[in-house]
């Protein structure tokens, strides 16, 4: 018996089970969690060629580096956009036989298992794109060919849902930067998919999905989807420019039925801004940085991040697709690489489920600049955080917070570090209130806790935050 139970540990930490927990929406209909009911704080890096261009070591040292920067999402794609039918993978090996959805190779998944299974050991998801949008529609910029119809997008998904239906830590990503064509079947391809994943995996309480458009204005998923029981979440990819993106995940917010939302795609780090390098240049970490405050400020309940030479797996020698600054393990190092985990553990410092968006607590009118001032709280009062893009000073009303005095702490999203503030009486309706610095790249959050609050320093969590604040 000592044997058999050795065998099937080992057998469970090769395929990750051991850590990975399913995930599922939360009771209130605004977040993710696992299924012992610990607040999942989405924190995504985008790997779309992950499958397609790396070995098996470089996709290991891949998911480690990502890991040890506080990631735990990754967003790959099965039938890759970058000529993913015809240029095989490492290994050389395509997906499909004869560019048939119907008949797969399944040689190519088996390294397709590999990394799905190599990130569950490490407890990390695997946000799985089916394919690439340019398989149903190429548009200008695809490569295809165009194989997918109703019948055989059905069939995929089945194929590919049943393929992965015993793996924890698959959530399943519809779509690949297309919008449905006016006067096509479109959306009933995508749905068909989408069905056939649901009927291999055994009913929607089993996938986890959405959808990845292109940018659109309002709505993103929402907008052809929302109203389907298999799309358990909202996505939006805000695109390449900077923007105001908060106003976007608002849009989704408000909608009914209540579903979480959050930005599958914002600017990326080290890509041309709004693809024009030789004017605008390329985006830096400041500009990340306030998209991503911004969003989850507005009401997401996690955030994707991407660099532009990661996500294609460039290496010196390769086309590069729109000017890539440097080889993708260089670039697993970039500021913003190593930032996007002080928002996560800000997060999950506080209670995560019962927070709200409350613009209501910044009291000035704005226009939609890069100083847009955000506010999101507690809905009990208990807490409040509002971000400073650019350090400007800002009035306040604290009115929605519980009790008359209030700690405070300045958190700096550049370093993660921490300080305390003075103490804010609310004996007045409104306070005025000046970061230490100010400017482009001067972005702080102020965090207002309630006088009797017993919450860690902002970013550092206890040994189980999960618990600790989330019961």
């Amino acid at each position: 018996m000592r044997v058999i139970w050795f065998i099937i540990v080992i057998f469970s930490m090769t395929t990750g089970s051991l850590l990975a927990q399913p995930l599922r929406v939360s009771d209130n209909q605004r977040f993710l969690v696992r299924s012992d009911g610990s607040p999942f704080f989405w924190l995504a890096d985008t790997a779309w060629e992950l499958f397609h261009r790396c070995d098996r070591e470089e996709a290991t040292m891949y998911l480690k580096k990502r890991k040890s920067q506080g990631f735990n999402v990754i967003q790959a794609v099965a039938l890759a956009e970058l000529d993913g039918l015809h240029t095989p993978n490492t290994y050389g090996e395509t997906p499909l036989f004869n560019d048939d959805p119907a008949t797969l190779n399944p040689a190519y998944f088996e390294h397709v298992d590999f990394i799905i299974d190599k990130a569950a050991e490490l407890d990390m998801y695997i946000a799985l794109l089916p394919t690439w949008g340019d398989k149903l529609h190429t548009r200008s910029w695809g490569i295809g060919p165009e194989v997918f119809n109703r019948e055989n997008a059905r069939k995929y998904g089945w194929w590919i849902g049943n393929r992965y239906k015993s793996r924890d830590n698959i959530i399943w990503i519809i779509g690949g930067d297309r919008t449905p064509r006016t006067d096509s079947d479109d959306v009933e391809v995508w749905q068909q998919m989408a069905k056939g994943i649901v009927e291999a995996v055994g009913g929607n309480d089993k996938a986890l999905m959405s959808y990845h458009p292109q940018p659109r204005n309002p709505g993103g998923s929402s907008t052809w989807f929302h109203q389907d029981d298999w799309l358990d979440f909202n996505m939006h990819q805000t695109g390449h420019c900077p923007k105001d993106s908060y106003k976007n995940i608002a849009h989704d917010y408000h909608l009914k039925p209540t579903k979480p939302v959050l930005d599958g795609e914002p600017l990326y780090e080290d890509h041309p801004i709004c693809f024009d390098a030789k004017n605008k240049g390329y985006s830096m970490a400041r500009d990340i940085r306030r998209i991503m405050y911004w969003n989850v400020f507005a009401g997401a309940f996690g955030q994707t991040y991407g660099c532009h030479d990661v996500w294609q797996m460039y290496t010196t020698g390769q086309k590069g697709i729109n000017g890539p600054l440097r080889p993708w393990p260089e670039a697993l190092d970039l500021p913003m690489a190593t930032q996007v985990r002080h928002l996560k553990n800000l997060m999950l410092s506080r209670p995560f489920l019962s927070r709200i968006p409350d613009q209501y607590m910044v009291v000035e009118d704005q226009e939609n600049t890069k100083d847009y001032v955000i506010a999101t709280r507690d809905e009990k009062g208990a807490f409040a955080m509002i971000y400073f893009p650019t350090g400007k000073k800002t009035r306040l009303d604290l009115s929605a917070l519980k009790g008359d005095r209030f700690k405070s702490w300045w958190y700096n999203p550049r370093t993660g570090n921490s300080y305390r503030g003075n103490e804010i009486t609310n004996s007045i309706d409104k306070v005025t209130i000046t970061p230490s610095t100010h400017g482009l790249g001067n972005d702080w959050v102020l965090v207002v806790d309630s006088e009797n609050s017993e919450f860690p320093v902002p970013g550092q969590s206890l040994i189980d935050i999960r618990t600790k604040y989330h019961d």
